[in-house]
């Protein structure tokens, strides 16, 4: 089929972005995306290393069918020494293990009003684990990288058409991103000790420590050092913040902060509402932020109106990593609207009311938990 031809078929069969008309209901697509993609249930919070069943997933395309036998890693471009790695040379390099907190750059889409359609988060799409692999910066120290180049561009096995492009699931970093020590950026081949799942990128995913998901490539097979700044439909076109379909936006890249609470007593099968006993009941949740770590997290039993702090456990877990937080409440008969915010190192704090975009991105607006007493 002629490239024109085959631009106008994918074009037919991907409708452009948007955002939800007033009163729209999620559709049967916005459906069918959250049966493929699912989050962290929130009783999962109670784990240091989320079990990767539970941990969240997002694939954008398929899971493709890859065979470790036969899976091979190019990196290429503007380097001295190109490489091709089979898995066998990857694991035979020094591995080192991080502890990671991922983040869906969409999570908390479906709660703003108007809706961005899409796969329709609510605040779960998170996860940490324990991923070991080989530093990247190990990998292009090998392959010397040279003076010209600007970006590392990362290209998954993952095939698919998204608002009439046809592509690879491909994004980039910068040199300097790239090749830091810290965050130190993995060629991950592990999670939680064992190899990684399929829907988790199995044979070979990146890690990005500190950025939303989209930065952490799943099943990699391409890295090329490139002397121009990487211009495909995931890093100029999607994840950018923008307010109107016609501004170029910017990129989104880091984790803002977040609090989760574990939510209290048992639920209503439907509403998810809890009900708890009157007494003493102990709050706790997760933490995190991948701008700066998290100094302190606040809690409301009466939905903002007013606050006390919990306490921040050690961040055993690294930098990279969520941080456990709890606090006595004493529930009271009736109706109450729990809520946790978390605020990091630069001062930033959870907002009370979401940032709205078009993409639906870092809606780090703070949880809130309907709780009935009785």
């Amino acid at each position: 089929m002629p490239a024109t031809d085959a631009r106008e078929a994918a074009q037919e069969v991907s409708a452009p972005g948007r955002v939800a008309a007033p009163g729209e209901g999620i559709s049967h697509e916005e459906l069918a995306l959250a049966a493929r993609n699912h989050g962290l249930p929130l009783e999962a919070l109670r784990y240091d290393v989320t079990p990767p069943g539970l941990h969240y997933i997002l694939v954008h395309y398929d899971i493709p069918a890859a065979d470790a036998d036969t899976w091979t890693l190019r990196i290429h471009g503007r380097v001295r020494t190109p490489l091709t790695l089979d898995l066998a040379a990857l694991r035979a390099l020094p591995p080192v293990t991080h502890r990671v907190t991922m983040e869906c750059a969409g999570n908390g889409r479906a709660r703003l009003a108007p809706r961005p359609v899409s796969q329709p988060w609510l605040v779960e799409a998170v996860g940490t684990a324990d991923w070991t692999g080989v530093p990247l910066r190990t990998l292009l120290a090998e392959a010397g990288v040279r003076p010209d180049a600007v970006e590392a561009v990362f290209t998954g096995a993952d095939h698919g058409v998204e608002r009439g492009v046809e592509q690879d699931y491909g994004r980039s970093l910068t040199v300097q991103d790239a090749t830091a020590a810290d965050p130190e950026v993995l060629v991950a081949y592990e999670m939680n000790g064992a190899p990684l799942p399929p829907q988790h990128g199995y044979p070979v995913r990146l890690i990005v420590p500190g950025w939303y998901g989209m930065a952490h490539v799943k099943w990699l097979t391409d890295i090329e050092l490139t002397d121009v700044p990487f211009t495909g439909f995931q890093q100029a076109v999607a994840y950018r913040f923008r307010r109107s379909a016609d501004e170029p936006g910017d990129p989104v890249t880091r984790i803002a902060p977040r609090a989760l609470m574990i939510p209290p007593g048992f639920p209503d099968f439907m509403s998810r509402t809890r009900v708890v006993r009157p007494g003493p009941v102990r709050l706790e949740g997760r933490a995190w932020s991948g701008r700066a770590p998290v100094t302190k997290v606040e809690v409301s039993a009466d939905d903002g109106a007013s606050w006390q702090a919990a306490e921040l456990a050690a961040a055993d877990g690294g930098p990279w990593s969520w941080r456990h937080w709890h606090t006595p409440w004493t529930a009271t008969p009736g109706r109450h609207v729990l809520t946790a915010r978390a605020t990091d190192a630069e001062g930033t704090a959870q907002p009370l009311t979401p940032p709205w975009n078009r993409g639906g991105f870092a809606n780090n607006e703070v949880q809130r938990i309907p709780v009935v007493c009785q």
